[in-house]
C-alpha cells in the first residue's frame, strides 16, 4: 500500500538525516561525540537510522584516535538486534551488506571473522567495481583495515577514474563515496592519481544537500587532514 508506506519511509529517511546530522556536528566540533538519544525503548526509526550509518556513527571519535563511546555503541548494538539486515537482491549485493555488517560488529567488539575478500576491477570490471567500493565507503575509516581496504590501495586509480565517472554522470553521492575512498588512500600515503580537494569541494556545491553526504565529505577532508590534526571537517 504506497500511501501507507510513504510516510514511514519519510520518517525513517529524517532519522538518518537527523542523526548523521548530530554525527557530523560532533565531528566539526572537534569534541568528543554527544551520545546519540537513547533509552529503554529507543524509537524504530532511530534504530534503522544507526543501521544505515553503522560505523559512521563512530567517526569523530575514530578520526579522533579514540575508541567507540557507550551510548553511541548501545544505540548501534540495540540497533542490530532489533532490526536483520536487509535482504540482498543479488551475490554481490550480499557481500557488500555482509561487509557493512562486519564494519559494525567490529566496532562494538564482537569479534566475528571477515566475510570473503571482494572481487577486484580484474573480475568485476573497473566501474562495476567503483560503485560496489561506493557502497562500501563506510569502511574507509580507522581500525577497519581488511581486504576492502587493501583493494583500494591496490586500485586507486580505477577509484579515481570511478570518481570521475560519478561527477560526469551527474552523480554526486557515488562521487562523494569515491572521494573519501581516494582521500584514506592518501592518508595511506598513497598517490591518489586525482586531487581530492577539488572535488570534494565541487562535490559540496553540486551535491544533494543531505547530511548523510555531508558527513561523507567532513570525513573525507578530516582524512586529508591526517592523525592529530586540529583542521576542522568542512
Amino acid at each position: 500500500m504506497p500511501f501507507a508506506e510513504t510516510p514511514l519511509r519519510d520518517e525513517y529517511a529524517a532519522a538518518v538525516e537527523h542523526l548523521a546530522r548530530r554525527t557530523l556536528d560532533a565531528l566539526r566540533d572537534d569534541t568528543a561525540a554527544p551520545p546519540p538519544p537513547l533509552d529503554a525503548a529507543a524509537p524504530r526509526p532511530l534504530l534503522a537510522a544507526a543501521r544505515v550509518l553503522g560505523p559512521d556513527l563512530f567517526a569523530p571519535r575514530l578520526l579522533a584516535g579514540a575508541g567507540p563511546d557507550g551510548p553511541t555503541a548501545a544505540l548501534l548494538a540495540e540497533a542490530r538486534r532489533t532490526l536483520p539486515p536487509p535482504a540482498a537482491p543479488s551475490e554481490q549485493a550480499a557481500l557488500v551488506l555482509a561487509w557493512q555488517d562486519w564494519a559494525a560488529g567490529r566496532l562494538l567488539g564482537d569479534g566475528a571473522p571477515p566475510p570473503p575478500a571482494p572481487p577486484g576491477p580484474a573480475e568485476l570490471g573497473w566501474q562495476t567495481w567503483s560503485v560496489r567500493m561506493a557502497q562500501l565507503s563506510g569502511l574507509a575509516l580507522p581500525t577497519l583495515d581488511g581486504p576492502v581496504h587493501d583493494g583500494a590501495r591496490a586500485h586507486a586509480l580505477a577509484l579515481a577514474r570511478g570518481t570521475v565517472r560519478s561527477l560526469l554522470r551527474r552523480d554526486p553521492t557515488t562521487a562523494a563515496r569515491l572521494a573519501r575512498w581516494l582521500a584514506w588512500t592518501g592518508a595511506e600515503g598513497l598517490p591518489p592519481h586525482l586531487e581530492v580537494e577539488p572535488v570534494l569541494d565541487r562535490i559540496r556545491l553540486a551535491g544533494d544537500g543531505s547530511a548523510r553526504t555531508a558527513l561523507g565529505l567532513a570525513v573525507a577532508h578530516r582524512l586529508l587532514a591526517g592523525p592529530g590534526s586540529g583542521r576542522r571537517a568542512a
